[in-house]
């Protein structure tokens, strides 16, 4: 049976209409495994990416002078506040799209805890990712608001708690690669000359682009301690290293896959190593609360899993087959976490462990085949970092 008829009959086995099968192939579509062409497992971690340099210098400022002000003499959107249509303003935009920081020295975004702003390097399967931990849920919607919606006051899921900035324009860095580009032609670096070298810069995105990591403090999917029967300070410091986990596997898969999407197949593939790093051992029942399926077949609202309806988002009918998918894929990847995986907590597993779980779709995971497909992935990528892992 090949791949596709292989789903199909997945699907129609969670009760997956005609028309809802076609969407759900659609939205289950792998796109992880569409890339892994490009991949040589023997490449991990990645080489870090250019911007981790100048990063590097803002952690080492910030221990001097707090990391809110090392970070908005840099940010320039950290120098606006929130506002309703500030993104149309004038100065805004002269800030955001030429990199003219404003005058003023002091910082206008208002943070209830500046202090409370940590900033560090933080090491992945992709290479090291600069991360910002937020003190408070206010101050988090603040900092998401104006690095990732123009300071504008968009609302934000309560259960959202984490977010990667991508593709983020670091004026900072043109302003530092302009002046050496000054300081190589000394004899001609007029504006006209500024604007024609600016030009070339433009398509070399590296050298200005960063990506980093933006964390919160609060429980991980807005999710009560009492509800997982844990104590509240040690659910708050679990539900810091599951979202730093959680965004460490979406860098990797961004970086690795050239995909990163709203979809339930990468949010269970990033639950899962961010529960396995706080917990030590995956734990369906966690992922099922997290993205509000604990009493399945009942849909919590405020759950994350609707969230990621896809574009065009899925039919009523097609979400409630999802969540059977879901709901069936979390507890074969437990049962085989425990059964295999444990065997395999090394750097090479890990490395092992998402390379299969990004060659399936979310049908394979969630069929009674699973362990099999699964032990099958493991032990191909094993065998090309040690024949004897296998």
């Amino acid at each position: 049976m090949d791949t596709l008829a292989f789903r199909t009959q997945v699907l129609e086995a969670h009760g997956a209409k005609l028309t809802e099968v076609e969407e759900l192939l659609a939205y289950n579509r792998n796109l992880f495994d569409e890339q892994r062409g490009s991949i040589n497992p023997v490449d991990f971690p990645l080489a870090n990416e250019p911007h981790i340099e100048v990063w590097r210098e803002y952690v080492a400022s910030a221990q001097s002078q707090g990391a809110f002000s090392a970070l908005a003499n840099a940010l320039v959107q950290l120098r606006f506040p929130i506002q309703a249509g500030i993104s149309t303003r004038e100065d805004y935009r002269r800030a955001t799209r030429k990199g003219e920081f404003p005058t003023q020295t002091m910082t206008v975004l208002v943070l209830i805890e500046p202090a409370q702003l940590p900033i560090f390097i933080y090491h992945t399967l992709a290479g090291e990712i600069p991360v910002i931990v937020s003190g408070n849920r206010a101050d988090f919607v603040a900092l998401l608001q104006a690095l990732t919606k123009r300071n504008e006051p968009v609302d934000i899921p309560d259960s959202m708690g984490a977010c990667i900035v991508s593709g983020y324009n670091n004026w900072d860095r043109v302003k530092r690669y302009r002046q050496h580009w000054e300081s190589q032609y000394p004899d001609h670096c007029s504006e006209q000359d500024w604007l024609e070298a600016f030009a070339d810069l433009v398509p070399q995105k590296a050298r200005y682009q960063d990506r980093f990591i933006l964390l919160s403090r609060g429980p991980y999917s807005n999710v009560p301690a009492t509800q997982l029967g844990l104590d509240e300070d040690e659910w708050l410091r679990l539900s810091l290293v599951i979202r730093r986990e959680h965004e460490s596997i979406h860098y990797a898969t961004r970086r690795c896959f050239q995909s990163m999407r709203n979809n339930a197949l990468d949010e269970l593939i990033a639950d899962y190593f961010g529960i396995l790093a706080a917990n030590e051992e995956y734990r369906a029942d966690w992922f099922l609360q997290f993205i509000g399926l604990e009493q399945f077949p009942t849909y919590r609202e405020s759950g994350r899993l609707h969230l990621y309806l896809g574009d065009p988002p899925l039919s009523a009918g097609a979400f409630t087959v999802l969540t059977s998918l879901v709901k069936q894929a979390a507890a074969n990847l437990e049962q085989f976490d425990r059964t295999y995986l444990q065997r395999h907590r090394t750097i090479a597993g890990k490395i092992a462990t998402l390379l299969a779980l990004v060659s399936l779709t979310l049908e394979e995971l969630a069929s009674d085949a699973s362990f099999m497909l699964l032990r099958k992935a493991m032990q191909a990528h094993q065998k090309q970092f040690d024949p004897a892992l296998s």
